[in-house]
Order: structure tokens, then C-alpha cells, then sequence
């Protein structure tokens, strides 16, 4: 089977960090967002390529970073865009990049790049193995109002009966996480959208499918993170040091006190300063301060002034 790697969106949540970087690179510990599912990918001898698929913007970084990491299974993947207006849509996106690559012969595994699960891939391959029907993974929010902002699935024994895309009422709280199997007979984008059906959310997709035959769950209750926040990003970020600290081998602390969930990247600089549940990336310099719950970018600085939910962006000075 063929893989493909959702890693087209623009965050914009998350600017001014994810403004000119891809989310999907940011550390999550040792490391990186996308890295933990291409690294289960690539593990899988069942997956013969992953095609990470991206826009215009981001794609060189996309290039660089897996040249460097190294890998004989990757095709990048560009849409043409450059822009969020420009977008198409995550199942228009999925339609165009099927033909693009030729796709459509083989079964199809689609998974979004801001995702991170404590499930294993292989076993969700098995399970869709089992069935040979579409299948998509299921995780239980435990809340309501959570829920709305998912797509909603309602199950009966193996089998899916209903799907709603982000209802204003949900019937449970058992969602979609954006990590789908398809046979090849049901890599049908071109069919759906054909019907002029909507072209954004893959649930709406998912929702048709269940209308014309089986999708199956598979449903888990490990960790999950759906990382389009800061919140999300930097409670990922603390799973992944299990609350402690990661701090580079290069970077200076002096007289400063570091709490819980705190990574520091090379070249940064922390001096008379507490800082907690904070990612401070490479050549950026915290003093005489107070940071908290926060992201501060590449040589950005700090200095004499306290922070809370700050997303601080490259290069700027706050005093």
C-alpha cells in the first residue's frame, strides 16, 4: 500500500511561529511532529512509499529536513499553492494528488501530519487488513462540547453507521482523528467531488462513503494530541518529556530555574529567570524574566519583562 502524509496547512493559530515554518517540523522532544509517524511508516514493510504532501511554501523545508534525516521511501508531494486562500480543500487536495502520482491501483493510508497517537500504525493496518474495508481511527474525547469540533461517528458492532462532520448537537463523543485506510476500489475523491459534494473536511468524505457500503473503527484509548494550537502543541510537547526538562548541550542557563516541561534548543540563553511549560528554540535569550506556558522563536529575546500564552515570533525583541 501507498501512504500519504496531510502536511499542507498553513496553522495560522499558531502564527507568528508557524508563519514561515511548517507546524508539522516543530520539536516535540527528541523529535519532530511528523517525524514519529514517518518513522512507523517507514518501519512497515507494507508501506512500499509515503508521499508527504505539501503546498509551495513549505516544501523546500519539507525537502531539506528529510535529506538530511534520510530515507529511501519518501516522494514530496507539492499542490500549487502558496497561500491559505489558495487551498482546495484536505479531500480536493487528496483528489489532485491521486492523479498527480498515479495513484488509485493499490489500497491507500492517509494520515494527518499533526497528529500524535499512542496506537501503533501496524496495528492499524492490521485491523483494516481484517476487514478489507475503508477504516478510520476513533478516539473518545470523554466530552460534549469537545466533540463539536470533530467529526462525530456512531458505531454499531464492527461497523460505522453514522457519521456528522463538527455537529452542533453530538450523539457521543467517540471522533475521527484524521487516520483513514482505503481500499483501492474506495479511493473515489474524483466520484465524490463529482457530486459537487464539499471539498474541505475528509469527513465529509467519510460521511458519503458510510452512505454507500462498510467503513469500519478501529477504535483506541491511548494519548492523542490534535496539534493545531499552542495549547495542543505544548501539551504534546510535555507527553513527550513526561514533564521534565531537554535542554541542548550548547545552550546556558545561569542563575535561572527551569520547572516543569521546558525545552531549551541549542544556542539559547536563559539567565536570572524561571521558566515553565515553555519551548525556547535555537539562539533565542530569556533575562530577568518570568515565562510561562509560551513559545519564544529563533533569536528572539526577552529581557526584564514576564510572559504568559505568549507565542513570541523570530527575531523580536520584547523589554
Amino acid at each position: 500500500m501507498k501512504a500519504i502524509v496531510l502536511a499542507g496547512g498553513y496553522a495560522t493559530r499558531m502564527w507568528p511561529i508557524t508563519r514561515h515554518r511548517p507546524k508539522m517540523l516543530l520539536p516535540v522532544g527528541e523529535s519532530t511532529v511528523i517525524d514519529g509517524i514517518v518513522d512507523e511508516l517507514e518501519g512497515d514493510d507494507r508501506v512500499s512509499e509515503i508521499f508527504i504532501s505539501t503546498n509551495e511554501a513549505f516544501a523546500g523545508e519539507f525537502e531539506t529536513h528529510f535529506e538530511e534525516r534520510g530515507t529511501d521511501k519518501i516522494t514530496m508531494s507539492v499542490e500549487d499553492t502558496s497561500d491559505e486562500d489558495e487551498k482546495f480543500g484536505v479531500v480536493g487536495a487528496l483528489a489532485q494528488l491521486v492523479d498527480r502520482e498515479g495513484l488509485g491501483d493499490e489500497d491507500l493510508l492517509v494520515i494527518a501530519g499533526d497528529n500524535l497517537f499512542g496506537f501503533d500504525i501496524s496495528e492499524f493496518i492490521d485491523h483494516f487488513k481484517e476487514y478489507d474495508d475503508p477504516t478510520l481511527a476513533a478516539y473518545d474525547v470523554g466530552d460534549l462540547e469537545k466533540a463539536k469540533s470533530y467529526g462525530l461517528i456512531q458505531v454499531e458492532g464492527d461497523e460505522i453507521v453514522d457519521f456528522q462532520e463538527k455537529p452542533d448537537n453530538p450523539k457521543s463523543t467517540l471522533v475521527s482523528i484524521a487516520c483513514y485506510a482505503f481500499p483501492a476500489d474506495a479511493i473515489r475523491f474524483e466520484e465524490y467531488l463529482a457530486g459537487d459534494n464539499n471539498p474541505d473536511e475528509p469527513g465529509w468524505f467519510i460521511q458519503w462513503l458510510v452512505d454507500q457500503g462498510s467503513v469500519r473503527p478501529f477504535s483506541f484509548d491511548d494519548v492523542w494530541y490534535d496539534i493545531g494550537t499552542a495549547d495542543s502543541y505544548l501539551d504534546a510537547v510535555e507527553f513527550a518529556l513526561e514533564g521534565g526538562q531537554m535542554v541542548a548541550d550548547d545552550a546556558t542557563i545561569e542563575n535561572s530555574k527551569l520547572g516543569e516541561n521546558v525545552h531549551v534548543l541549542p544556542g539559547a540563553t536563559i539567565k536570572n529567570s524561571a521558566v515553565d511549560n515553555t519551548v525556547v528554540f535555537q539562539d533565542a535569550s530569556i533575562t530577568d524574566a518570568d515565562v510561562s506556558d509560551s513559545v519564544i522563536d529563533v533569536k528572539a529575546s526577552v529581557d526584564d519583562k514576564d510572559l504568559d500564552s505568549a507565542l513570541l515570533g523570530q527575531h523580536t525583541r520584547v523589554q
